[in-house]
């Protein structure tokens, strides 16, 4: 599975039904000009009816605004809907700028901010040569001891802190991980026996799934909340039924949550933050 808001109602004027297209659209708030790229659904059946005619936009992390239209919208349909909801458009496109200007590559310095099963941690660095070198959780910290004082270059930061926290990160994430299969194996009723995983960080994945059925999952999801880990497990644990994203694999994932969708909008929104070190 790689890495990668809100509907409001339109007014749909009549038009001849048009095949799935992309289009793109502009509009301006105060000194800013958006662009929006347009998606048509198709046109839908009679028990889809109701769902399908509202617009829905969406902001996504890389500042990209998509509305998802009705197959025969018309433009000022879209348009009025666009623009009820711009100012929200344009503060989402903001804290996803401001966003991404904060994540900077780690220098595992204390004060720094460390997540783990969605809550963030500040880290603090003891320098404890009596102590052996751990990681642990206290009170709202994430406590690394070294022996030696790591000084200021941050290769020798790299070498001393670094390896201990990526270590932690394992540690928990095979425990959760494990935790969490067990927990989601009785919904995913196709699956025979347990499934055999093992933990790798990936730059680019959150987890996959081999033709044999073994899943690989990257430890850095441990970062993130405990629905956002069981949504990624139960996609691969769906790849064991359906190799592929066809139209079944997603109606099985819908099957066994149903709120997929919400789940993952939160995953990637954070995953820039999550995958950073």
């Amino acid at each position: 599975m790689k890495v990668n808001k809100q509907a409001v109602s339109a007014a749909i004027c009549g038009k001849e039904s048009r095949p799935t297209t992309n289009e793109r659209g502009v509009f301006t708030y105060g000194n800013d000009t958006i662009n929006y790229d347009v998606i048509r659904n198709t046109k839908p059946a009679d028990d889809a009816k109701k769902t399908a005619r509202k617009v829905t936009i969406k902001v996504h992390p890389d500042q990209r605004v998509v509305v998802t239209v009705p197959h025969d919208a018309c433009d000022e349909a879209i348009q009025e809907a666009v623009y009820k909801r711009a100012r929200w458009v344009w503060q989402s496109i903001d804290e996803f700028a401001k966003q991404k200007d904060t994540v900077l590559p780690k220098r595992y310095v204390s004060g720094e901010t460390q997540f783990y099963l969605g809550k963030r941690y500040v880290l603090k660095i003891i320098n404890d040569a009596g102590q052996v070198p751990n990681v642990k959780l206290s009170r709202g910290k994430l406590n690394v001891t070294i022996k030696h004082e790591a000084n200021k270059d941050i290769d020798d930061r790299l070498v001393k802190i670094k390896p201990l926290i990526d270590k932690w990160y394992q540690h928990k994430a095979k425990a959760i991980f494990h935790e969490r299969l067990a927990e989601l194996l009785p919904k995913a009723t196709w699956v025979t026996g347990i499934p055999s995983f093992r933990v790798m960080a990936m730059k680019k994945q959150w987890g996959s799934c081999s033709t044999k059925g073994n899943l690989m999952l990257n430890p850095h999801l441990v970062k993130a909340p405990k629905e956002c880990i069981d949504y990624v497990i139960l996609h691969e644990l769906c790849h064991i039924a359906e190799h592929n994203h066809s139209e079944r694999f997603w109606r099985l994932l819908t099957q066994v949550m149903p709120n997929w969708k919400e789940v993952k909008a939160k995953l990637d929104d954070m995953a820039e933050m999550y995958l950073n070190e």
